[in-house]
Protein backbone atom coordinates (compact mmCIF):
# COMPACT_ATOMS: atom_id res chain seq x y z
CA UNK A 1 0.00 0.00 0.00
CA UNK A 2 1.12 3.55 -0.69
CA UNK A 3 2.33 5.21 2.54
CA UNK A 4 0.40 8.18 3.94
CA UNK A 5 1.49 10.94 6.27
CA UNK A 6 -1.18 10.05 8.83
CA UNK A 7 -3.71 7.30 9.36
CA UNK A 8 -6.70 8.00 11.64
CA UNK A 9 -8.55 5.14 13.34
CA UNK A 10 -12.20 6.13 13.76
CA UNK A 11 -14.40 8.83 12.21
CA UNK A 12 -16.36 10.18 15.15
CA UNK A 13 -15.82 13.56 16.82
CA UNK A 14 -12.08 13.27 17.40
CA UNK A 15 -11.39 11.55 14.10
CA UNK A 16 -13.23 14.28 12.19
CA UNK A 17 -11.45 17.03 14.12
CA UNK A 18 -8.05 15.52 13.43
CA UNK A 19 -8.88 14.85 9.77
CA UNK A 20 -9.61 18.55 9.34
CA UNK A 21 -6.58 19.74 11.29
CA UNK A 22 -4.09 17.46 9.54
CA UNK A 23 -5.45 17.99 6.04
CA UNK A 24 -5.45 21.75 6.69
CA UNK A 25 -1.74 21.32 7.45
CA UNK A 26 -1.25 19.69 4.05
CA UNK A 27 -0.77 16.08 5.17
CA UNK A 28 -2.02 13.10 3.21
CA UNK A 29 -4.54 11.45 5.53
CA UNK A 30 -6.33 8.10 5.47
CA UNK A 31 -9.28 7.56 7.83
CA UNK A 32 -10.24 3.97 8.66
CA UNK A 33 -13.77 3.62 10.05
CA UNK A 34 -14.93 0.14 11.04
CA UNK A 35 -18.63 0.87 10.45
CA UNK A 36 -20.68 1.95 7.44
CA UNK A 37 -20.83 5.38 5.87
CA UNK A 38 -23.76 7.44 7.16
CA UNK A 39 -24.93 10.83 5.94
CA UNK A 40 -27.77 13.01 7.17
CA UNK A 41 -29.54 13.36 3.83
CA UNK A 42 -29.50 9.68 2.91
CA UNK A 43 -29.57 7.89 6.27
CA UNK A 44 -31.35 10.22 8.71
CA UNK A 45 -34.18 11.46 6.49
CA UNK A 46 -37.72 11.84 7.82
CA UNK A 47 -39.90 9.90 8.47
CA UNK A 48 -37.52 6.93 8.30
CA UNK A 49 -35.34 8.12 11.21
CA UNK A 50 -38.36 8.57 13.55
CA UNK A 51 -38.57 4.82 14.15
CA UNK A 52 -38.22 4.11 17.86
CA UNK A 53 -38.25 0.34 17.47
CA UNK A 54 -35.50 0.30 14.83
CA UNK A 55 -33.15 2.82 16.41
CA UNK A 56 -33.82 3.20 20.16
CA UNK A 57 -34.70 -0.45 20.84
CA UNK A 58 -32.93 -2.53 18.18
CA UNK A 59 -30.02 -0.09 17.90
CA UNK A 60 -29.60 0.14 14.15
CA UNK A 61 -26.87 2.80 14.56
CA UNK A 62 -25.02 0.93 17.30
CA UNK A 63 -22.09 -1.46 17.14
CA UNK A 64 -23.35 -5.04 16.64
CA UNK A 65 -22.31 -6.88 19.79
CA UNK A 66 -22.32 -10.25 18.04
CA UNK A 67 -19.11 -9.30 16.22
CA UNK A 68 -17.30 -7.40 18.96
CA UNK A 69 -18.10 -6.51 22.54
CA UNK A 70 -16.41 -6.27 25.95
CA UNK A 71 -16.41 -8.72 28.82
CA UNK A 72 -17.34 -7.56 32.30
CA UNK A 73 -16.67 -8.64 35.87
CA UNK A 74 -16.92 -6.87 39.22
CA UNK A 75 -13.52 -7.63 40.71
CA UNK A 76 -10.20 -9.34 39.98
CA UNK A 77 -10.35 -13.11 40.27
CA UNK A 78 -13.86 -13.40 38.84
CA UNK A 79 -14.54 -14.82 35.38
CA UNK A 80 -15.74 -12.06 33.05
CA UNK A 81 -18.70 -12.65 30.76
CA UNK A 82 -19.51 -10.90 27.47
CA UNK A 83 -21.77 -7.86 27.28
CA UNK A 84 -24.19 -9.49 24.83
CA UNK A 85 -27.23 -7.20 24.95
CA UNK A 86 -27.25 -3.42 25.19
CA UNK A 87 -27.98 -1.94 28.58
CA UNK A 88 -25.50 0.12 30.59
CA UNK A 89 -23.80 1.97 27.71
CA UNK A 90 -24.07 2.26 23.92
CA UNK A 91 -21.18 1.69 21.51
CA UNK A 92 -21.33 3.69 18.30
CA UNK A 93 -20.04 2.66 14.90
CA UNK A 94 -19.98 4.14 11.41
CA UNK A 95 -19.60 7.77 10.37
CA UNK A 96 -19.94 10.05 13.37
CA UNK A 97 -19.58 7.22 15.88
CA UNK A 98 -21.61 7.72 19.05
CA UNK A 99 -21.54 11.44 18.24
CA UNK A 100 -24.15 10.82 15.54
CA UNK A 101 -26.77 9.69 18.06
CA UNK A 102 -25.95 11.48 21.33
CA UNK A 103 -28.24 14.03 23.02
CA UNK A 104 -26.03 17.10 22.79
CA UNK A 105 -25.32 18.21 26.36
CA UNK A 106 -22.00 19.99 25.84
CA UNK A 107 -20.28 21.02 29.04
CA UNK A 108 -16.92 22.49 29.88
CA UNK A 109 -15.05 20.79 32.69
CA UNK A 110 -14.98 22.64 35.98
CA UNK A 111 -11.52 24.21 36.51
CA UNK A 112 -10.95 22.15 39.64
CA UNK A 113 -11.83 18.92 37.80
CA UNK A 114 -8.55 19.27 35.92
CA UNK A 115 -6.45 19.43 39.11
CA UNK A 116 -8.64 17.31 41.34
CA UNK A 117 -6.00 15.70 43.55
CA UNK A 118 -4.27 19.01 44.20
CA UNK A 119 -7.58 20.74 44.99
CA UNK A 120 -8.71 18.14 47.52
CA UNK A 121 -5.32 17.80 49.18
CA UNK A 122 -4.98 21.58 49.50
CA UNK A 123 -8.50 22.09 50.85
CA UNK A 124 -9.10 18.96 52.94
CA UNK A 125 -5.70 17.35 53.46
CA UNK A 126 -4.11 14.26 51.92
CA UNK A 127 -5.93 11.85 54.24
CA UNK A 128 -9.30 12.91 52.82
CA UNK A 129 -8.61 10.89 49.67
CA UNK A 130 -8.96 7.10 50.25
CA UNK A 131 -5.76 5.09 49.88
CA UNK A 132 -7.12 3.01 47.00
CA UNK A 133 -8.39 6.04 45.06
CA UNK A 134 -5.96 6.73 42.20
CA UNK A 135 -7.19 10.12 41.03
CA UNK A 136 -4.64 12.52 39.55
CA UNK A 137 -4.32 15.93 37.95
CA UNK A 138 -4.39 16.31 34.17
CA UNK A 139 -1.32 18.50 34.06
CA UNK A 140 -3.29 20.94 31.90
CA UNK A 141 -5.07 24.02 33.23
CA UNK A 142 -8.56 25.24 32.42
CA UNK A 143 -7.05 28.47 31.13
CA UNK A 144 -5.00 26.54 28.58
CA UNK A 145 -8.07 24.65 27.37
CA UNK A 146 -10.52 27.56 27.40
CA UNK A 147 -9.84 28.75 23.81
CA UNK A 148 -10.54 25.22 22.59
CA UNK A 149 -13.74 24.84 24.61
CA UNK A 150 -14.77 28.14 23.04
CA UNK A 151 -13.88 27.03 19.51
CA UNK A 152 -15.74 23.73 19.77
CA UNK A 153 -18.83 25.53 21.07
CA UNK A 154 -18.75 27.66 17.92
CA UNK A 155 -18.24 24.60 15.71
CA UNK A 156 -21.26 22.87 17.25
CA UNK A 157 -23.42 25.98 17.67
CA UNK A 158 -23.98 25.50 21.39
CA UNK A 159 -26.93 27.35 22.90
CA UNK A 160 -26.56 28.59 26.46
CA UNK A 161 -26.37 31.57 28.80
CA UNK A 162 -22.90 32.91 29.60
CA UNK A 163 -22.62 33.38 33.35
CA UNK A 164 -25.75 31.35 33.95
CA UNK A 165 -23.72 28.68 35.74
CA UNK A 166 -22.04 30.56 38.61
CA UNK A 167 -19.43 27.80 38.96
CA UNK A 168 -18.28 27.76 35.34
CA UNK A 169 -14.70 28.80 34.57
CA UNK A 170 -14.05 32.22 33.08
CA UNK A 171 -15.24 32.51 29.47
CA UNK A 172 -13.59 34.46 26.65
CA UNK A 173 -16.86 34.68 24.70
CA UNK A 174 -20.59 34.13 25.19
CA UNK A 175 -22.26 31.03 23.80
CA UNK A 176 -22.79 31.31 20.04
CA UNK A 177 -26.57 30.90 20.40
CA UNK A 178 -29.22 31.81 22.95
CA UNK A 179 -30.89 28.88 24.74
CA UNK A 180 -34.27 27.52 23.85
CA UNK A 181 -37.04 28.56 26.22
CA UNK A 182 -37.42 25.98 29.01
CA UNK A 183 -40.04 23.31 28.46
CA UNK A 184 -42.63 22.97 31.23
CA UNK A 185 -40.82 20.29 33.24
CA UNK A 186 -37.69 22.45 33.22
CA UNK A 187 -39.70 25.54 34.20
CA UNK A 188 -41.12 23.77 37.24
CA UNK A 189 -37.64 22.54 38.18
CA UNK A 190 -36.12 26.01 37.82
CA UNK A 191 -38.87 27.66 39.88
CA UNK A 192 -38.50 25.10 42.66
CA UNK A 193 -34.70 25.37 42.61
CA UNK A 194 -34.86 29.16 42.92
CA UNK A 195 -37.27 28.84 45.86
CA UNK A 196 -34.64 26.70 47.58
CA UNK A 197 -31.90 29.27 46.95
CA UNK A 198 -30.17 27.73 43.93
CA UNK A 199 -29.26 29.40 40.64
CA UNK A 200 -30.68 27.24 37.84
CA UNK A 201 -29.50 27.84 34.28
CA UNK A 202 -29.97 26.51 30.77
CA UNK A 203 -28.05 23.30 30.05
CA UNK A 204 -25.43 24.02 27.33
CA UNK A 205 -27.02 22.40 24.30
CA UNK A 206 -25.48 21.42 20.98
CA UNK A 207 -29.02 21.61 19.63
CA UNK A 208 -29.25 24.65 17.36
CA UNK A 209 -32.01 27.07 18.37
CA UNK A 210 -31.94 29.04 15.10
CA UNK A 211 -30.44 28.94 11.63
CA UNK A 212 -26.70 28.95 12.32
CA UNK A 213 -23.46 28.87 10.32
CA UNK A 214 -20.36 27.60 12.14
CA UNK A 215 -16.77 28.84 11.64
CA UNK A 216 -16.22 26.20 8.96
CA UNK A 217 -19.13 27.53 6.90
CA UNK A 218 -21.40 24.57 7.69
CA UNK A 219 -25.04 25.51 8.23
CA UNK A 220 -27.34 24.09 10.89
CA UNK A 221 -31.12 24.35 11.21
CA UNK A 222 -33.27 25.14 14.25
CA UNK A 223 -34.44 22.35 16.55
CA UNK A 224 -38.19 21.74 16.41
CA UNK A 225 -38.40 19.59 19.57
CA UNK A 226 -39.22 16.46 17.58
CA UNK A 227 -38.31 14.19 20.51
CA UNK A 228 -35.93 11.92 18.57
CA UNK A 229 -32.39 12.68 19.80
CA UNK A 230 -30.64 9.93 21.74
CA UNK A 231 -30.26 6.88 19.55
CA UNK A 232 -31.19 8.79 16.40
CA UNK A 233 -29.55 10.92 13.73
CA UNK A 234 -30.99 14.42 13.31
CA UNK A 235 -32.93 14.93 10.09
CA UNK A 236 -33.16 18.70 10.69
CA UNK A 237 -29.37 19.26 10.84
CA UNK A 238 -30.06 20.76 14.29
CA UNK A 239 -28.19 18.42 16.61
CA UNK A 240 -24.44 18.84 16.30
CA UNK A 241 -22.74 15.70 15.02
CA UNK A 242 -19.56 15.16 13.02
CA UNK A 243 -21.63 14.89 9.83
CA UNK A 244 -23.54 18.13 10.53
CA UNK A 245 -20.58 20.29 11.62
CA UNK A 246 -17.19 19.11 10.29
CA UNK A 247 -17.38 16.27 7.76
CA UNK A 248 -19.20 18.30 5.05
CA UNK A 249 -16.12 20.49 4.50
CA UNK A 250 -13.83 17.45 4.31
CA UNK A 251 -15.63 15.85 1.40
CA UNK A 252 -13.74 16.39 -1.82
CA UNK A 253 -10.38 17.14 -0.22
CA UNK A 254 -7.71 15.60 -2.42
CA UNK A 255 -5.42 14.81 0.52
CA UNK A 256 -8.09 12.90 2.48
CA UNK A 257 -9.39 9.39 1.87
CA UNK A 258 -11.98 7.69 4.08
CA UNK A 259 -12.47 3.92 4.05
CA UNK A 260 -15.54 2.50 5.75
CA UNK A 261 -15.99 -1.08 6.94
CA UNK A 262 -12.25 -1.13 7.63
CA UNK A 263 -11.62 -2.97 10.91
CA UNK A 264 -8.23 -2.09 12.42
CA UNK A 265 -6.72 -4.95 14.42
CA UNK A 266 -3.44 -3.41 15.54
CA UNK A 267 -0.97 -0.56 15.21
CA UNK A 268 2.27 -1.81 13.64
CA UNK A 269 5.62 -1.04 15.28
CA UNK A 270 9.21 -1.23 14.10
CA UNK A 271 11.75 -3.61 15.62
CA UNK A 272 12.51 -1.25 18.50
CA UNK A 273 8.86 -1.00 19.51
CA UNK A 274 9.33 2.76 19.80
CA UNK A 275 8.04 3.83 16.40
CA UNK A 276 4.72 3.10 14.70
CA UNK A 277 5.05 2.17 11.04
CA UNK A 278 1.33 2.01 10.21
CA UNK A 279 -1.73 -0.11 10.96
CA UNK A 280 -3.15 -3.49 10.03
CA UNK A 281 -6.82 -3.70 9.12
CA UNK A 282 -9.38 -6.04 7.58
CA UNK A 283 -11.18 -4.45 4.64
CA UNK A 284 -14.79 -4.80 3.53
CA UNK A 285 -13.90 -7.92 1.53
CA UNK A 286 -12.27 -9.66 4.50
CA UNK A 287 -8.75 -9.06 3.20
CA UNK A 288 -5.98 -8.20 5.66
CA UNK A 289 -4.14 -5.01 4.69
CA UNK A 290 -1.03 -3.37 6.13
CA UNK A 291 -1.15 0.41 5.68
CA UNK A 292 2.16 2.28 6.14
CA UNK A 293 1.94 5.70 7.81
CA UNK A 294 4.35 8.19 9.33
CA UNK A 295 1.87 9.03 12.10
CA UNK A 296 -1.01 7.13 13.71
CA UNK A 297 -3.99 8.86 15.30
CA UNK A 298 -6.14 6.60 17.49
CA UNK A 299 -9.53 8.32 17.60
CA UNK A 300 -12.08 5.61 18.32
CA UNK A 301 -14.37 5.15 21.34
CA UNK A 302 -12.77 5.07 24.79
CA UNK A 303 -12.94 1.28 25.22
CA UNK A 304 -11.56 0.57 21.76
CA UNK A 305 -8.69 3.03 22.23
CA UNK A 306 -7.50 1.05 25.24
CA UNK A 307 -7.99 -2.29 23.49
CA UNK A 308 -5.99 -1.13 20.46
CA UNK A 309 -3.05 -0.06 22.62
CA UNK A 310 -3.06 -3.39 24.44
CA UNK A 311 -3.30 -5.39 21.21
CA UNK A 312 -0.47 -3.35 19.70
CA UNK A 313 1.91 -3.62 22.64
CA UNK A 314 2.08 0.15 23.14
CA UNK A 315 2.73 1.05 26.77
CA UNK A 316 3.00 -1.26 29.76
CA UNK A 317 -0.28 -2.98 30.72
CA UNK A 318 -1.58 -2.06 34.16
CA UNK A 319 -1.17 -4.58 36.99
CA UNK A 320 -3.65 -4.04 39.87
CA UNK A 321 -1.58 -6.19 42.23
CA UNK A 322 1.57 -4.11 42.00
CA UNK A 323 -0.05 -0.89 40.85
CA UNK A 324 2.56 -0.71 38.10
CA UNK A 325 1.90 -0.21 34.41
CA UNK A 326 -0.42 2.32 32.82
CA UNK A 327 -2.47 0.94 29.90
CA UNK A 328 -5.91 0.05 31.25
CA UNK A 329 -5.40 1.99 34.48
CA UNK A 330 -8.08 4.25 36.01
CA UNK A 331 -11.17 3.03 34.19
CA UNK A 332 -14.19 4.97 35.47
CA UNK A 333 -17.85 5.49 34.71
CA UNK A 334 -20.69 7.63 36.09
CA UNK A 335 -23.23 7.06 38.85
CA UNK A 336 -26.65 8.43 37.99
CA UNK A 337 -30.01 8.64 39.73
CA UNK A 338 -33.49 9.80 38.78
CA UNK A 339 -36.36 11.24 40.78
CA UNK A 340 -39.70 11.09 38.99
CA UNK A 341 -42.57 13.46 39.75
CA UNK A 342 -46.17 12.43 39.03
CA UNK A 343 -48.57 15.38 38.74
CA UNK A 344 -52.34 15.60 38.50
CA UNK A 345 -54.05 15.95 35.13
CA UNK A 346 -54.07 19.76 35.30
CA UNK A 347 -50.28 19.79 34.71
CA UNK A 348 -49.77 18.77 31.09
CA UNK A 349 -46.11 18.19 30.20
CA UNK A 350 -46.61 17.41 26.50
CA UNK A 351 -43.65 15.01 26.76
CA UNK A 352 -43.53 14.31 23.02
CA UNK A 353 -42.04 17.81 22.62
CA UNK A 354 -38.45 17.23 23.65
CA UNK A 355 -34.83 17.61 22.64
CA UNK A 356 -31.56 16.02 23.66
CA UNK A 357 -30.44 19.05 25.65
CA UNK A 358 -32.32 22.16 24.45
CA UNK A 359 -34.88 23.52 26.88
CA UNK A 360 -33.32 21.76 29.88
CA UNK A 361 -32.36 23.42 33.17
CA UNK A 362 -29.70 22.45 35.72
CA UNK A 363 -27.96 23.40 38.93
CA UNK A 364 -24.25 22.83 39.49
CA UNK A 365 -24.04 23.59 43.22
CA UNK A 366 -23.16 20.01 44.19
CA UNK A 367 -20.79 19.09 41.38
CA UNK A 368 -16.98 18.89 41.43
CA UNK A 369 -15.66 20.88 44.43
CA UNK A 370 -18.30 23.60 44.17
CA UNK A 371 -19.29 22.97 47.80
CA UNK A 372 -17.59 22.12 51.08
CA UNK A 373 -17.00 18.36 51.18
CA UNK A 374 -15.40 18.28 54.62
CA UNK A 375 -18.47 17.03 56.51
CA UNK A 376 -19.71 14.73 53.75
CA UNK A 377 -16.76 12.37 53.42
CA UNK A 378 -16.67 11.86 49.67
CA UNK A 379 -14.82 13.16 46.62
CA UNK A 380 -16.73 14.47 43.59
CA UNK A 381 -20.35 15.35 43.01
CA UNK A 382 -23.13 15.57 40.46
CA UNK A 383 -24.88 17.95 38.14
CA UNK A 384 -28.65 17.96 38.76
CA UNK A 385 -30.90 18.66 35.79
CA UNK A 386 -34.43 18.40 34.40
CA UNK A 387 -36.00 18.28 30.97
CA UNK A 388 -37.58 15.92 28.49
CA UNK A 389 -35.85 14.37 25.52
CA UNK A 390 -39.15 13.10 24.14
CA UNK A 391 -42.21 11.01 24.91
CA UNK A 392 -41.56 7.97 22.78
CA UNK A 393 -44.05 5.26 23.72
CA UNK A 394 -41.74 2.24 24.01
CA UNK A 395 -38.86 3.40 26.19
CA UNK A 396 -40.12 6.74 27.57
CA UNK A 397 -43.15 5.62 29.54
CA UNK A 398 -42.45 6.37 33.23
CA UNK A 399 -44.95 4.86 35.66
CA UNK A 400 -45.12 4.66 39.46
CA UNK A 401 -43.39 1.59 40.94
CA UNK A 402 -46.72 0.10 42.04
CA UNK A 403 -48.39 0.42 38.62
CA UNK A 404 -49.49 -2.86 37.00
CA UNK A 405 -46.94 -4.27 34.56
CA UNK A 406 -49.41 -5.49 31.92
CA UNK A 407 -53.05 -5.68 30.87
CA UNK A 408 -55.85 -3.20 31.39
CA UNK A 409 -54.32 -1.93 34.64
CA UNK A 410 -51.11 -1.02 32.83
CA UNK A 411 -53.06 0.73 30.05
CA UNK A 412 -54.99 2.72 32.63
CA UNK A 413 -51.75 3.80 34.36
CA UNK A 414 -50.26 4.90 31.03
CA UNK A 415 -53.34 7.01 30.25
CA UNK A 416 -53.18 8.57 33.70
CA UNK A 417 -49.48 9.41 33.85
CA UNK A 418 -48.07 9.74 30.31
CA UNK A 419 -48.70 13.48 29.91
CA UNK A 420 -48.32 14.44 33.57
CA UNK A 421 -44.89 13.15 34.58
CA UNK A 422 -41.40 14.66 34.68
CA UNK A 423 -38.01 13.58 35.95
CA UNK A 424 -35.02 15.17 37.66
CA UNK A 425 -31.71 13.39 37.18
CA UNK A 426 -28.26 13.49 38.71
CA UNK A 427 -25.16 12.87 36.60
CA UNK A 428 -22.49 11.93 39.13
CA UNK A 429 -18.74 11.68 38.87
CA UNK A 430 -16.94 8.41 39.56
CA UNK A 431 -13.39 8.34 40.84
CA UNK A 432 -10.67 5.94 39.73
CA UNK A 433 -9.42 3.10 41.94
CA UNK A 434 -6.58 0.63 42.04
CA UNK A 435 -8.88 -2.35 41.44
CA UNK A 436 -10.93 -0.85 38.57
CA UNK A 437 -9.20 -1.32 35.22
CA UNK A 438 -9.23 -2.68 31.66
CA UNK A 439 -7.16 -5.50 30.15
CA UNK A 440 -7.44 -8.16 27.44
CA UNK A 441 -9.75 -11.08 28.10
CA UNK A 442 -7.86 -14.40 28.17
CA UNK A 443 -10.82 -16.38 26.81
CA UNK A 444 -13.18 -14.44 24.57
CA UNK A 445 -12.37 -13.15 21.08
CA UNK A 446 -14.15 -11.12 18.43
CA UNK A 447 -15.37 -12.30 15.03
CA UNK A 448 -11.83 -11.94 13.63
CA UNK A 449 -10.21 -13.98 16.41
CA UNK A 450 -8.81 -10.94 18.22
CA UNK A 451 -9.02 -10.86 22.07
CA UNK A 452 -11.85 -8.80 23.54
CA UNK A 453 -11.33 -6.08 26.10
CA UNK A 454 -12.12 -7.07 29.70
CA UNK A 455 -13.64 -4.57 32.13
CA UNK A 456 -13.17 -4.99 35.88
CA UNK A 457 -15.50 -2.54 37.58
CA UNK A 458 -17.86 -2.06 40.50
CA UNK A 459 -18.92 0.81 42.74
CA UNK A 460 -16.96 2.03 45.76
CA UNK A 461 -18.21 3.55 49.06
CA UNK A 462 -17.23 7.06 47.91
CA UNK A 463 -19.76 6.96 45.08
CA UNK A 464 -22.57 5.58 47.24
CA UNK A 465 -22.06 8.53 49.59
CA UNK A 466 -21.95 10.96 46.68
CA UNK A 467 -25.15 9.75 45.06
CA UNK A 468 -27.03 9.56 48.39
CA UNK A 469 -26.19 13.20 49.08
CA UNK A 470 -26.85 14.61 45.60
CA UNK A 471 -29.99 12.53 45.06
CA UNK A 472 -31.39 13.83 48.35
CA UNK A 473 -30.91 17.37 47.02
CA UNK A 474 -32.69 16.37 43.81
CA UNK A 475 -35.58 14.95 45.86
CA UNK A 476 -35.87 18.23 47.76
CA UNK A 477 -36.24 20.10 44.48
CA UNK A 478 -38.84 17.63 43.21
CA UNK A 479 -40.78 17.99 46.48
CA UNK A 480 -40.79 21.77 45.95
CA UNK A 481 -42.28 21.16 42.48
CA UNK A 482 -45.39 19.93 44.36
CA UNK A 483 -46.22 16.69 42.55
CA UNK A 484 -48.96 14.34 43.73
CA UNK A 485 -46.36 11.67 44.35
CA UNK A 486 -42.75 10.87 43.47
CA UNK A 487 -40.41 7.90 43.15
CA UNK A 488 -36.64 7.63 43.08
CA UNK A 489 -34.16 5.26 41.47
CA UNK A 490 -30.85 5.39 43.29
CA UNK A 491 -27.97 2.98 43.86
CA UNK A 492 -27.32 2.05 47.48
CA UNK A 493 -24.52 0.19 49.29
CA UNK A 494 -24.75 -3.46 48.28
CA UNK A 495 -25.97 -2.67 44.76
CA UNK A 496 -23.38 -3.86 42.26
CA UNK A 497 -22.75 -2.43 38.82
CA UNK A 498 -25.49 -3.83 36.57
CA UNK A 499 -24.85 -3.87 32.82
CA UNK A 500 -28.53 -4.63 32.09
CA UNK A 501 -29.75 -1.12 32.92
CA UNK A 502 -28.84 1.92 30.82
CA UNK A 503 -26.91 4.52 32.82
CA UNK A 504 -24.67 6.56 30.50
CA UNK A 505 -22.27 6.19 27.60
CA UNK A 506 -19.69 8.23 29.49
CA UNK A 507 -16.98 5.59 29.92
CA UNK A 508 -13.55 7.02 30.69
CA UNK A 509 -9.92 6.19 31.41
CA UNK A 510 -7.53 3.43 30.49
CA UNK A 511 -5.20 5.56 28.35
CA UNK A 512 -4.88 8.54 30.62
CA UNK A 513 -3.12 11.89 30.38
CA UNK A 514 -0.51 12.71 32.98
CA UNK A 515 2.75 14.39 33.81
CA UNK A 516 5.18 11.49 33.39
CA UNK A 517 5.38 7.96 31.93
CA UNK A 518 5.04 6.30 35.33
CA UNK A 519 1.50 7.60 35.92
CA UNK A 520 0.05 7.88 32.41
CA UNK A 521 -0.05 6.60 28.85
CA UNK A 522 -0.12 10.06 27.28
CA UNK A 523 1.55 13.39 27.81
CA UNK A 524 -0.41 16.64 27.91
CA UNK A 525 -0.62 16.69 24.10
CA UNK A 526 -2.23 13.22 23.93
CA UNK A 527 1.03 11.79 22.60
CA UNK A 528 2.09 8.30 23.70
CA UNK A 529 5.11 8.47 25.96
CA UNK A 530 6.46 5.18 24.59
CA UNK A 531 5.69 5.63 20.88
CA UNK A 532 5.79 9.35 20.06
CA UNK A 533 4.27 9.13 16.58
CA UNK A 534 1.04 7.72 18.05
CA UNK A 535 -1.57 10.15 19.40
CA UNK A 536 -4.72 9.01 21.23
CA UNK A 537 -7.93 11.05 21.52
CA UNK A 538 -11.11 10.38 23.45
CA UNK A 539 -12.45 10.01 26.98
CA UNK A 540 -9.88 7.24 27.45
CA UNK A 541 -7.51 10.06 28.41
CA UNK A 542 -9.53 11.12 31.50
CA UNK A 543 -7.71 10.13 34.73
CA UNK A 544 -11.12 9.94 36.48
CA UNK A 545 -14.66 10.79 35.46
CA UNK A 546 -16.53 14.06 35.85
CA UNK A 547 -20.15 14.91 36.61
CA UNK A 548 -20.84 16.13 33.08
CA UNK A 549 -21.19 14.79 29.57
CA UNK A 550 -17.52 14.34 28.49
CA UNK A 551 -17.79 15.49 24.85
CA UNK A 552 -16.78 19.12 25.42
CA UNK A 553 -13.64 18.13 27.30
CA UNK A 554 -12.78 15.42 24.77
CA UNK A 555 -12.94 17.94 21.93
CA UNK A 556 -11.02 20.63 23.82
CA UNK A 557 -8.18 18.20 24.55
CA UNK A 558 -8.16 17.20 20.87
CA UNK A 559 -7.98 20.76 19.55
CA UNK A 560 -5.35 21.63 22.19
CA UNK A 561 -3.16 18.75 21.02
CA UNK A 562 -3.83 19.46 17.33
CA UNK A 563 -2.52 23.00 17.74
CA UNK A 564 0.74 21.68 19.21
CA UNK A 565 1.04 18.97 16.57
CA UNK A 566 0.70 21.55 13.81
CA UNK A 567 2.96 24.16 15.39
CA UNK A 568 5.73 21.85 16.62
CA UNK A 569 5.44 18.11 15.95
CA UNK A 570 5.04 18.36 12.18
CA UNK A 571 8.23 20.44 12.06
CA UNK A 572 10.43 18.58 14.53
CA UNK A 573 8.87 15.17 15.19
CA UNK A 574 9.72 13.30 18.38
CA UNK A 575 8.46 13.75 21.91
CA UNK A 576 6.61 16.98 22.67
CA UNK A 577 7.22 16.58 26.41
CA UNK A 578 10.39 15.24 27.99
CA UNK A 579 9.77 13.70 31.40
Amino acid sequence: MKPVDAVIIGYGWTGAIMAKELTDAGLSVLVLERGPERDTATDFDYPRIADELKYAVRGDLWQPLAGETVTVRHKPGEIAVPYRQYGSFILGTGTGGAGAHWNGQQWRASPNDLRIRSVYEERYGKKFIPDDMTIQDYGISFEELEPYFDHFEKVTGVAGTAGGNPYEGKRSNPFPQQPLAPILSSQLFAEAARELGYQPFAVPAANSTAAYTNPYGVRMGPCNLCGFCEGFGCFLYSKAAPQTTIIPILKGRNNLKVLHNAYVTRILLDGSGKLATGVRYIDANGKQVDQPAAMVVLASFQLNNVRMLLLSGIGKPYDPVTGKGVVGKNYAYQMVSSTTAFFDESVNMNPFMGAGAAGQQAIDDYNADHFDHSKHGFVGGAMIFAGATGGRPIVQMPLPPDAPRWGSGWKSAVRKHYAHTSSVATMGSVMSYRDRYLDLDPTYRDAHGVPLLRMTFDWHPNEYKMTAFTSARAAEIVTAMKPQRMSQRILKPGDSYDVRVYQSTHNTGGAIIGTNPSNSVLNRYSQCWDVPNVFVFGASSFPQNIGYNPTGLVAALTYFAAAKIRSTYLKTGGALVHA
